[in-house]
């Protein structure tokens, strides 16, 4: 009996881990997890840490031409909040990494980061709390040049893309480096600094934590209670009116769907990483920059993301200065998802097409 149970287990155990394959879409060949630790990385404040560990995912394997310039690195960059590991999802690398599709991973390097202070890279919660450096974008993005070339060896980027908070890395490393990049894709975004409305949800944010009573300059022993209003109000910065509507056509379902969100759904973000997070896009501008930038651009957002609302007309007056950029504006319907359209490649991948095909060599 013994014996037979033990044959069960391990078959059981066999199956759960061809299903955790097949949990990425069994699509693409099987990811490759790593760290670098950069030593006494400087951030923009002045401020420096020892050791500064950057996370990542890789899927495929670096081509080299005949001068050892790597040709067929991507680059992919998440939101705010977010890790690469998301990138892994069917709706997005099973749409886009497997054999065929337009970033098939046995002809592309696909390179998927947790930046500073996400996913398992260097962040608050892993002990300093408030004294971990005060980092920003600029910080991020450099850390990610340092991992892609001293970790991963790749001296060239076939494409840069990103969503939301990656999209806005993405406008950085178009004028940060522009000569190691061939084409650039920012998904929900804008080149400017942020203000107004973004800039305010962002401080509802920030002061919710902050001015918990538990909160304790970061020093909290339990939950905050002031993590719901946080949590409030990134809601209604990233949500889809119409997909809502649709979701929850009625007052009673609206509720139910409100409670079970925010009441009986466990949300583990910490305070301290989620304060930071928010705080790190305080001197995010690419404005005075876009000159600079010389690789194709597409920038794409869709006419429901409350954060970047295509009324603002930013894009528009922007995108005339950066020499190969284009603006595409993704009419809402009942595919798009608010913000999250951004991490939907079978609304937007035609474009990517066109851009792989027009940034071509």
């Amino acid at each position: 009996m013994k014996a037979l149970a033990s044959n069960i287990m391990f078959r059981i155990a066999a199956v759960a881990s061809v299903l955790s394959v097949s949990a990425w879409g069994a699509t693409f060949p099987e990811p490759v997890e790593g760290d670098y630790v950069v030593k006494d990385f400087k951030f923009v404040t002045g401020e420096s840490i020892p050791e500064l560990k950057m996370h990542y995912i890789t899927v495929g394997s670096p081509q080299k031409d005949a001068s050892g310039v790597v040709r067929n690195a991507v680059l992919i960059m998440h939101g705010t909040g977010g890790s690469g590991r998301g990138f892994l999802s069917q709706t997005f690398g099973g749409e886009l990494f497997g054999a065929g599709q337009l970033l098939d991973a046995t002809k592309y390097y696909i390179i998927l980061t947790d930046a500073i202070g996400h996913g398992k890279s260097s962040k608050p919660s892993d002990g300093l709390h408030l004294k971990f450096p005060k980092y920003t974008y600029e910080d991020m993005v450099r850390g990610q040049y340092r991992l892609v070339t001293e970790k991963l060896g790749v001296n060239h980027m076939r494409l840069v893309m990103g969503t939301s908070m990656g999209a806005m890395h993405t406008w950085m490393w178009g004028y940060m480096y522009p000569d190691v990049v061939d084409a650039l894709m920012p998904l929900a975004s804008a080149p400017v600094e942020i203000a107004g409305r973004n800039r305010m949800l962002r401080k509802m944010i920030m002061d919710s934590i902050r001015n918990d009573p538990e909160f304790h300059d970061g020093e909290y022993t339990g939950p905050l209670k002031n993590m719901v209003a946080a949590q409030f109000a990134l809601f209604i910065m990233t949500s889809s009116p119409l997909q809502l509507l649709k979701q929850a056509p009625t007052r009673e379902q609206a509720d139910q769907a409100f409670e079970r969100r925010f009441y009986q759904q466990t949300r583990q973000q910490d305070p301290n990483d989620m304060l930071y997070a928010y705080d790190c896009s305080r001197d995010y501008n690419p404005a005075p920059h876009l000159e600079q930038i010389v690789a194709p651009l597409y920038a794409i957002n869709s006419a429901d993301d409350q954060v970047n609302p295509p009324e603002l007309g930013i894009l528009e007056r922007e995108i005339r200065r950066v020499k190969r950029g284009r603006y595409i504006l993704i009419p809402t319907s009942d595919q798009t998802r608010g913000h999250g359209t951004h991490s939907l490649p079978k609304i937007w991948g035609n474009y990517l097409a066109e851009l792989l095909k027009e940034s071509a060599h």
